[in-house]
């Protein structure tokens, strides 16, 4: 197995954990939190599909999937287009309301296409280049996808788990 099978393999357990996440769920379900300050499960998957998109469009040199394929539009949200969730407010969560489940697996479908297609093109060495200086040490592309990776687990995790809490009541 190669790196790029490596990591196709892994963000292919990401899109398996999302879908499982969002499946069969209302629109309340989805803005549903366990208290004030918690995230929604739709905030959840939304935001882990913009961290990703933010940061393959980044390191492949593309522009994002939620601008580029008219995400942003369909989902139509009361926040700055350029918005990840990244240090949102519980106003902020509260704000990304989503209508149904498909909308949600919709844009990380293309997201994850978009990142399997960056993938497709990677070998061993390219994991070493420097994607972000702003850090010491330097940032790497395998540094930087480790990270999506790890990011889009714990998060979907989370929606998996405040999922269970609501169909629990």
């Amino acid at each position: 197995m190669n790196c790029a099978e490596l990591l196709t393999d892994a963000f292919g357990r990401v899109r398996e954990a999302v879908h499982a996440a969002v499946r069969g769920l209302s629109a309340e379900e989805l803005a549903a939190r366990p208290d004030e300050g918690a995230n929604s499960i739709g905030w959840l998957i939304w935001h882990l599909a913009r961290i990703q998109d933010d940061h393959i469009a980044d390191v492949a040199g593309t522009e994002q999937i939620w601008t580029a394929q008219g995400w942003a539009d369909r989902f139509a949200l009361p926040l700055p287009v350029d918005a990840t969730g990244y240090g949102h407010s519980p106003a902020e969560v509260a704000a990304v309301r989503v209508g149904s489940p498909k909308l949600l697996t919709g844009y990380y479908d293309a997201v994850h296409a978009s990142t399997l297609d960056f993938l497709s093109g990677l070998n061993g060495a390219a994991l070493n280049r420097v994607v972000d200086e702003r850090w010491t040490p330097h940032v790497t592309l395998g540094v930087r996808l480790v990270s999506v990776l790890a990011d889009d687990l714990q998060h979907a995790g989370q929606a998996a788990f405040v999922r269970g809490a609501l169909r629990r009541q």
